[in-house]
């Protein structure tokens, strides 16, 4: 029974790793037909009304003043600020930078945890962090040396927009989740997205040209909402239920191997050689600070 529960739960994560890394290519591909708020917010109303049918069947949060300013501030870094820099830098980088980039996420939280949570950093962790600004610097500068615009620079800032948010919502969140479970955190903060979103949407809409969304733009956003934003939420949570979130961190860190494969196929994208070598470097910079001990800073809910 032990081993069937292990192979459930690491296809589950599997399943969220996928998922999670084909999102950013089915992004670019919605980005050809939806403009970024409509997007966002098709994205995250529909995935808002099952969480809504989800947490009644299974239970609200008890919602007093105090939880209710945190997940409004939850919300507002991510899905808020974290999908608006994502989302926007997509129009004008890679998505296989972009997942890589989204990567060192795990080094900010050290970074941060360190500052506001006065947890100690250990030589690994300033190695790793090091490790991860120089991946960082030739993923975005070294495609300078080809053929790559100022548009992609501007991409790439904002995608590390969207880090900065993830990481200050991951500090946040481990305080939150003394009091509520992962699925409340998650269902809340999507429902609280979508209506932060609502007015950007409205702002939006009329430059939405509806006989011009493709057939291909339309699924990929079905893709977004079903798989990456439900299936792949629930079967993290899921995972996170049976295995340490230091432990299913590693697994996450493929989520740039599934995008690099799947932006390669589907959209065609390449990187140089440099790059390749930056995009190893992060990689190799989060499973390192990832098997330092008292890595516990990777939170119960991520993107």
């Amino acid at each position: 029974m032990k081993t069937n529960n292990s192979i459930l739960t690491y296809l589950a994560l599997a399943t969220a790793v996928l998922f999670w890394g084909l999102s950013f290519v089915a992004t670019k591909i919605a980005l050809q037909s939806f403009t970024p708020f409509c997007l966002i917010f098709f994205r995250f109303f529909s995935a808002a009304i099952f969480f809504m049918i989800l947490l009644w069947r299974t239970g609200f949060p008890a919602l007093t003043r105090k939880n209710i300013n945190s997940l409004v501030l939850l919300a507002i870094m991510q899905p808020g600020l974290y999908f608006l820099f994502e989302t926007t830098g997509l129009q004008y980088t890679s998505a296989t930078k972009t997942s890589l980039i989204i990567a060192t996420i795990p080094i900010v939280v050290l970074v941060l945890s360190a500052i506001f949570l006065k947890e100690r950093l250990r030589p690994l962790n300033i190695l790793g962090i090091a490790f991860s600004l120089a991946g960082v610097a030739l993923l975005v500068f070294g495609g300078q040396l080809q053929t790559e615009s100022k548009g992609m620079l501007i991409g790439d800032i904002l995608i590390f927009g969207a880090v900065l948010a993830a990481s200050a919502y991951m500090i946040m969140t481990r305080r939150l989740g003394e009091s509520l479970t992962s699925l409340q955190i998650t269902g809340m903060q999507i429902i609280f997205g979508a209506v932060l979103f609502f007015p950007a949407f409205l702002w939006d809409l009329p430059k939405l040209n509806w006989q011009a969304v493709s057939n291909e733009s339309l699924i990929a956003l079905i893709v977004l909402t079903i798989f990456a934003t439900i299936v792949a939420f629930i079967c993290y949570n899921y995972a996170l239920t049976r295995i340490p979130a230091a432990q299913a961190a590693v697994c996450i860190n493929g989520i740039p191997l599934v995008t690099a494969c799947g932006a390669w196929i589907i959209l065609g994208e390449t990187l140089a050689p440099v790059q390749l070598m930056g995009g190893a470097l992060v990689l190799a910079a989060v499973i390192l600070a990832n098997h330092t001990p008292g890595f516990e800073t990777v939170p119960k809910v991520a993107q």
